[in-house]
């Protein structure tokens, strides 16, 4: 059935957290870190001396790796990232990929082997330090895992605003923010991927051991946060467009808010004392309440384009709402990035720099023209509803892959 043995806070030198983590376009909570595992005692007996080693050093692979690139990922503007070739973060996701088939056969039908590997995993988010785990289907669960992290880090750099060669202020580059809605859906897909098939095969006594960081709450959240952030990104390239109409905008904006407000609901649910899993919580609640304030202020434009009284009175009402939202945000983003570690906020790109100029700018002038037209008591003091649309972005279809072609010499072989 498996065992789990967790480790309080204290325990272990890898748990040390930077005090600031510089610029943050993508939140992510760090990388748990595996710790060396010993292969040949438990399974020694069961497999080939050939199969064992060739797990062991996959595995000894990705803990050197993961220790070497878990500091750059929370502080992304300390890596020496290069635009040609191979990157440390493209490395370790191929390292991943190449051990879960291996491991695969831990787990597979009928097989004995589940339960003999003690897998040790130091956590981020959870106050508990480490959790070890006699459960393979927990060790699967926590590469699917660390995949979802690289994507998020690999979209953080993407989305971090370069110097440009022009000598004028940093941006991003279209295809960064083309890519980086790939990589977002990449993300939402491990992640999912991990609460379909993954998480059912932990027995329930277990799935309840499970530390915050791979819990379904957190999991769903951050599969929600990807999805939004991608919409986030269209939403800015459809800005940037003369061909995109104020419909579609309101549509990305909307589909933005029902991704954010389902991250929340995850997130919120979860109780952290400090740390990584609140500055968590503040990062969503920004984001959903930033998403709030685009939301409404496409929706009041496109209500002040109709012809009555009562659209323009909504209108207004609706663009009072986006001011209050975008205000609201503000003081969101400021707690986000004064909660331990501390964080700021790369200079405004995208839909946020647009929306932060337009959004009072046209709030003013658009309720001064109605008050002039209409009376105090026909406005409406609250905002109208926002229309509801299905949301379009899904994540990527991740599947586990095949079993590794090892495991089927392994069976010849017996």
């Amino acid at each position: 059935m498996g065992c789990l043995v967790s480790t309080p806070r204290d325990s272990g030198g890898r748990r040390r957290r930077p005090g600031n983590i510089g610029e943050v376009a993508v939140f992510l909570p760090g990388f748990r870190i595996p710790k060396s595992v010993d292969f040949s005692q438990p399974l020694g007996d069961c497999l080939s001396k050939s199969l064992v080693e060739r797990l062991s050093a996959l595995r000894a692979r990705i803990v050197v790796m993961v220790a070497q690139e878990a500091p750059a990922a929370v502080k992304p503007r300390s890596r020496a990232a290069s635009r040609h070739g191979s990157s440390p973060l493209a490395d370790l996701l191929r390292a991943l990929e190449d051990y879960l088939p291996v491991l695969l056969g831990l787990v597979k039908d009928g097989s004995q082997l589940k339960d003999k590997v003690r897998f040790v995993w130091f956590n981020q988010e959870d106050d508990v330090g480490e959790t070890a785990m006699t459960n393979a289907w927990y060790e699967v669960l926590s590469v699917v895992h660390l995949m979802a992290m690289i994507c998020l880090s690999l979209a953080n750099l993407l989305l971090l605003p370069k110097t440009s060669t022009d000598g004028y202020q940093p941006k991003v580059s279209e295809e960064s923010r083309r890519s980086s809605v790939d990589v977002f859906l990449r993300a939402a897909g491990y992640l999912d991927g991990a609460i379909r098939h993954v998480l059912p095969q932990i027995p329930q006594e277990l799935r309840r051991e499970l530390p915050q960081d791979l819990s379904e709450g957190v999991l769903r959240a951050l599969s929600m946060q990807a999805l939004g952030q991608g919409v986030d990104i269209q939403l800015g390239m459809a800005i940037d467009s003369p061909k995109a109409t104020l419909a579609v905008k309101r549509r990305l904006a909307c589909e933005m808010v029902k991704y954010w407000h389902q991250a929340h609901d995850n997130i919120s649910q979860l109780h952290f004392s400090d740390g990584w899993g609140k500055k968590h919580q503040l990062f969503v609640k920004w984001k959903y309440v930033e998403a709030k304030a685009a939301a409404y202020y496409y929706h009041g434009l496109i209500l002040d384009e109709g012809n009555t009284e009562k659209s323009h009175g909504m209108a207004v009402a609706a663009l009072q709402a986006a001011e209050e939202f975008l205000r609201e945000s503000k003081k969101a983003c400021e707690a986000f990035n004064l909660m331990p570690p501390l964080s700021r906020i790369p200079p405004l790109w995208g839909s946020m720099k647009y929306l932060s100029e337009k959004i009072p700018k046209d709030a003013s002038s658009k309720v001064k023209i109605n008050r002039d037209l209409y009376s105090q008591e026909r406005i409406l003091q609250t905002a109208p509803t926002l229309p509801d649309f299905s949301l379009a972005l899904k994540p990527d279809d991740y599947q586990l892959p095949a079993l590794d072609g090892s495991w089927i010499r392994e069976d010849n072989y017996r």
